[in-house]
């Protein structure tokens, strides 16, 4: 494929990550008898998703109750504001065993862990699953993450993606490190490998120091899909560095044309083809059967969210207690002072910069009506029936370029919520031609990436 070559059709992705937090696990249409972390919702949904020809099954991660919101975990844990997380990497090997071309998306922190045991980990879930995981690597700006790994004060922006990267070169050179033929299993010499194919890394850097070679017997991918999601200038440098895909935030077309081009001259300066690396887009989707059954179930999400658990949520995310936020103030200063803090302004404030203007002056009460849309994840999600939605999808697919796709989450109940994506939505793309044709390749990298 040459740069600037189309893909002929939407990879589709489900973004997991919160099926059961901000009310939805008591939504109508919830699982009856069973409630999270039961394996057994995640392996029926599996199954269900792969029949829809859904491609990725992605979980994000956090390690910390929410606790920036007035500097207490209270709210987080009485409304169940992005929590409880669990660790999914055994819910994966569950959902693999009941499946067979699906992919699934792990996440674990570049700030926080440690790049052999990240390594080694995924090795083994790639062998697992036969060859269907990615790793999506992601730098932390949340403080009661950071206080679990015994870090006082957030890490810079900057040093997290310097971390980053190292990070990710010494796991692919752990990947590396036993090479893919090394291991002979002869059995009437008994010789298991070569030993000329088996070698350290020896390396020694900024942040890790790391003799290898894993232990390991090479995985099916050899290396898994890496995706990566940062959106600030400096995220985007690290994406077009090393991912495989990347996660794009589903916001204004504007914003999304703006993460393309930046992505785009990127890749191009790492000696990179731009028509390879193609971004799933964020967006949440309540769709219906009629445009009024969409937009009441709309309003069921809407009626969960009062001032604290919003709060919460965005402060959590922002790494910045918003609880503290004057009566009105210039959209510039918020911004600088989250970055003081080393948190994330890219999230809601970078987006109110860029439709408003650094200099505009804000109340505390627009501001929260704002951060209400960004808590529901409905400032960058589509609600309607079937044709309104999949005409606005066809659309910003052509738009943002035709690589890639989308990530869908849903805000409301599991399984309800993607039920009608997998049942209703993705037949009628289908129908339309606008998802590509279905994938026959033994590994998620033969049959995900663009």
């Amino acid at each position: 494929m040459g740069e600037g070559d189309a893909v002929s059709g939407m990879h589709i992705g489900y973004d997991l990550s919160f099926t059961h937090t901000e009310g939805g696990w008591a939504r109508p249409g919830s699982w009856t008898g069973l409630d999270f972390p039961d394996v057994r919702m995640f392996m029926e949904l599996a199954r269900t998703a792969e029949r829809a020809g859904v491609g990725l099954l992605f979980f994000g991660d956090g390690t910390g109750i929410p606790s920036t919101w007035r500097g207490g975990i209270e709210p987080a844990v009485e409304w169940g504001i992005q929590w409880p997380r669990h660790d999914m990497s055994p819910v994966i090997a569950a959902m693999s065993t009941v499946t067979e071309r699906i992919g699934f998306g792990l996440t674990y922190s570049s700030t926080f862990m440690h790049p052999f045991y990240v390594a080694r980990l995924l090795n083994s879930l790639d062998h697992v699953t036969g060859g269907r995981i990615a790793f999506n690597v992601v730098a932390s700006t949340r403080g009661a993450d950071a206080a679990n790994y015994g870090f006082d004060e957030l890490m810079e922006h900057g040093l997290r993606y310097e971390r980053m990267e190292e990070f990710i070169d010494v796991c692919r050179a752990l990947w590396d490190s036993v090479a893919p033929d090394a291991v002979l299993r002869d059995r009437t010499t008994g010789r298991f490998a070569d030993p000329a194919k088996v070698h350290p890394i020896d390396h020694k850097g900024r942040f890790f120091a790391v003799k290898g070679p894993l232990a390991s017997v090479p995985s099916p991918q050899h290396h898994p899909l890496i995706v990566q999601a940062g959106n600030s200038p400096r995220g985007i440098a690290a994406s077009a560095r090393f991912a495989d895909l990347v996660f794009g935030f589903g916001g204004s077309l504007a914003a999304q044309l703006r993460h393309r081009d930046l992505l785009d001259s990127a890749l191009r300066a790492e000696g990179r083809d731009p028509a390879g690396v193609g971004i799933l887009w964020a967006t949440q989707v309540v769709v219906g059967r009629t445009a009024a059954e969409a937009r009441a179930r709309r309003d069921e999400v809407h009626a969960f969210w009062n001032e604290e658990s919003v709060g919460t949520y965005l402060s959590h995310n922002s790494g910045y207690d918003l609880s503290t936020l004057p009566h009105s103030f210039r959209l510039a200063e918020l911004r600088d002072e989250i970055a003081a803090a080393n948190g994330s302004p890219a999230g809601l404030v970078g987006s109110l910069v860029a439709e408003f203007g650094e200099d505009h002056t804000m109340s505390r009460a627009e501001f929260f009506a704002h951060g209400r849309a960004r808590a529901t994840g409905l400032d960058h999600g589509l609600v309607g029936d079937l044709a309104t939605v999949a005409d606005a999808l066809e659309e910003n697919f052509a738009a943002t370029g035709a690589r890639g796709g989308y990530m869908f989450s849903s805000p409301l109940a599991m399984p309800s919520g993607f039920a009608d994506i997998g049942e209703l939505l993705l037949p009628e793309l289908r129908r339309r031609g606008a998802l590509g044709p279905a994938r026959t390749g033994g590994t998620l990298r033969e049959n995900l990436v663009v």
